[in-house]
C-alpha cells in the first residue's frame, strides 16, 4: 500500500521515513522548487533500473543527481571547468541542471555515456535529505510522454501504483523544469531551456 506523508505537518517524519525506504532500495516522490520528483539513492543500481520501468523511460536518456551541497559535486563528476563552476555559484540552488564529465568509477545506470547531470535545488527538503543520505538520482515523477506532475492527486494518477512513499508538499510552485546546460567543456551548450532563461544563462558566462 502506498504511503504518503504530508510534509508541511510532518516535517522531521518525511525525512526519517524517506531515508529508511532509500537506505532499503526504495523508490520515493517528492515535491521539489520545479515539479515533483521521482527518487532513489545514486548508487542503487536495481532502485535506478526500477525508475526507467515506472516511467517506462528509455535507457538511453540519463538520469539526473540532486544533491544537497557542492562538496557531494566530487562524489559524482571527473572535471569541473570554469564556465560550470561559474553557472553553480550563480544558479545554484535554482532550477539549473548542469552536465557535466561523470566519475570514471560510477559504475550505475545513470547514463549510458561519460555525462552526468547535476543539481541543488531550491527546496529545503530535498537538501536536507541529500545531506542526509547522499546525491539522488532522480527524474520527474511522471510517465514518459506524460504532463509533469506539480501535485500528488497527478501523481497518484500516473505513478502512485508503482511507488514506495509520496511526500505530498502541496503544489509545486515552480510547475517548469529546469534548464540544461552541458558544461563537460568550457564552451557551454544549451539543452534545454526551462526555468532559466537562455539570456540569463549567456550572460553570467560573459567575463
Amino acid at each position: 500500500m502506498l504511503e504518503i506523508i504530508n510534509l508541511l505537518n510532518s516535517y522531521e517524519q518525511a525525512i526519517e521515513r524517506s531515508i529508511e525506504v532509500l537506505n532499503k532500495g526504495g523508490l520515493i516522490v517528492f515535491p521539489t522548487d520545479t515539479v515533483y520528483g521521482l527518487a532513489s539513492k545514486y548508487d542503487e543500481n536495481e532502485a535506478i533500473q526500477r525508475i526507467y520501468q515506472v516511467k517506462g523511460r528509455d535507457q538511453t536518456k540519463a538520469l539526473a543527481v540532486l544533491i544537497g551541497n557542492t562538496k557531494q559535486v566530487e562524489l559524482i563528476a571527473a572535471k569541473i571547468p570554469k564556465s560550470a563552476s561559474k553557472l553553480m555559484e550563480k544558479f545554484w540552488p535554482g532550477a539549473l541542471t548542469i552536465v557535466v564529465k561523470k566519475r570514471m568509477d560510477l559504475k550505475s545506470p545513470l547514463s549510458i555515456d561519460n555525462s552526468i547531470g547535476i543539481r541543488i535545488p531550491d527546496d529545503e527538503f530535498v537538501r536536507e535529505l541529500s545531506n542526509y543520505i547522499g546525491p539522488l538520482a532522480t527524474t520527474s515523477a511522471n510517465l514518459s510522454g506524460y504532463p509533469n506532475t506539480k501535485n500528488i492527486f497527478e501523481v497518484i494518477d500516473q505513478i502512485g501504483d508503482f511507488v514506495d512513499l509520496v511526500i505530498d508538499g502541496g503544489e509545486c510552485s515552480g510547475g517548469i523544469p529546469s534548464t540544461v546546460v552541458d558544461s563537460r567543456e568550457e564552451e557551454i551548450k544549451i539543452l534545454r531551456v526551462g526555468a532559466i532563461s537562455e539570456e540569463d544563462i549567456l550572460r553570467n558566462q560573459v567575463g
